[in-house]
Parts: C-alpha cells; sequence; structure tokens
C-alpha cells in the first residue's frame, strides 16, 4: 500500500490503537482482539520486547491490518522497522532524520509535538500528520482545537488521554484520527482472559467514528 493509500486508510478508519505489552505472544494476542472488532490499525511500540517479531509476525499472517511502528526515536529503527513491515512510523517527538528515512522509503510518518512551536517544526521538517502527545496534559480536546484554530493546514492525531468519553470531542475539535492507549488497549482484560472486552471497546470507537462522520 503506497503512502497516499495509507494515510487516507488512517483517516477513513480513524483509530490508532498504541500496542504496548511484555511479550510477543501478549501483543499478537491484544492485536487479534482488536482487528476482531474492526479496528485494522495498529501501533506496535518499541517498548514491546521483540516488537520487529510482532510487526513481521502480523505482516506474513495479517496482511490486512495496516501496521505502524511506534516510540521509534532515531533513523535506524525506522528502517528497520519499515524492513519488518511497518507502513507508518510514530514518535513522540521531533526527529529529522527519522523524517528523512521515512521519506527515503515513501512510508508515512507522524512525530510527536505538543506546543504550537514544536507542531510546525514537525511539519516544516516533512511530518505528514503530526502526533499531540501528551493531549490530555494540555487541556484535551480545548488545546487541539485551539491548536488547530490557526494551524488549520497541519493533520494532527491526539493521542494520551483519548477515552470512550473524550472522542467525539477530539474528533470534534478536528482530529485527523485518535491515538488511543489503555482505554481500548486493555492488558488487565487480556491477563484475565476476557479478549473479548477489547473486541467491544474497539466497536464502540469505531460507532463513534461512524456518528462523527454521520454529522459531518
Amino acid at each position: 500500500m503506497d503512502k497516499i493509500k495509507v494515510l487516507e486508510e488512517l483517516k477513513t478508519i480513524g483509530l490508532v490503537p498504541v500496542l504496548r505489552a511484555d511479550s510477543v505472544a501478549k501483543a499478537l494476542a491484544l492485536a487479534e482482539a482488536i482487528a476482531a472488532g474492526g479496528v485494522t490499525v495498529l501501533e506496535i511500540t518499541m517498548t514491546v520486547p521483540g516488537a520487529m517479531q510482532v510487526m513481521r509476525t502480523l505482516a506474513e499472517t495479517r496482511p490486512d491490518i495496516l501496521i505502524g511502528a511506534g516510540t521509534v526515536l532515531d533513523p535506524e529503527t525506522a528502517r528497520m522497522c519499515i524492513l519488518e513491515g511497518a507502513q507508518f512510523v510514530v514518535s513522540p517527538a521531533v526527529n529529522t532524520k527519522t523524517i528523512e528515512m521515512c521519506h527515503r522509503y515513501s512510508i508515512a510518518v507522524l512525530p510527536g509535538g505538543l506546543t504550537p512551536t514544536e507542531v510546525v517544526t514537525a511539519w516544516q521538517a516533512g511530518a505528514d500528520v503530526v502526533k499531540v502527545f501528551p493531549a490530555s496534559a494540555m487541556g484535551g480536546a480545548a488545546y487541539l482545537k485551539n491548536l488547530k484554530a490557526p494551524l488549520p493546514q497541519v493533520e494532527l492525531i491526539p493521542t494520551g488521554g483519548v477515552s470512550l468519553h473524550s472522542a467525539m470531542s477530539f474528533l470534534e475539535a478536528g482530529a485527523f484520527a485518535l491515538g488511543v492507549g489503555s482505554d481500548l488497549v486493555d492488558a488487565k482484560a487480556m491477563a484475565e482472559g476476557r479478549p473479548e472486552v477489547v473486541t467491544e471497546t474497539a466497536r464502540k470507537y469505531l460507532s463513534i467514528v461512524k456518528e462523527f462522520r454521520a454529522k459531518a
């Protein structure tokens, strides 16, 4: 899938689950539970032990899932993730060399920024979308709306503090998509043998995105 189609898919699904787990097996189980709810986009963070293996396995066994690499801090890691099947690269900060590496491979890149200066810096460096992280620390959806007012041309994905309760507010504030963490990627439910909780939450998020689109 080329970069333009990847970005279109991200916007269409409207969600980027941030997958964190303490083993390859748990990460893959979470991925399956989320995908079962219809959310076929995943950000596999580099904090997952064996993250590369998770990406490689999903690329081979679940070609329907759009795989992203998260918490990528340098160009070398970005390149390794791309070679393992990552179709977009996410970072909590701006590293221009990482952005350049993604451009070299024509891969969508979503570096992080929080202040207006950081957001504009990321955008000017070539970000396809800027990850606003941690969004909740700056006031949540109200902050995103304030950022979008002078920067309507910059696509933003709020991450950190996005929940079923706040999802609609973030979408109404102008979010390109929603970066969703533990509210969806529920490791506790998985540990208790209740993957259906994660699957149902994924469905609820998709329902909110669909409701927003219907109103827009």
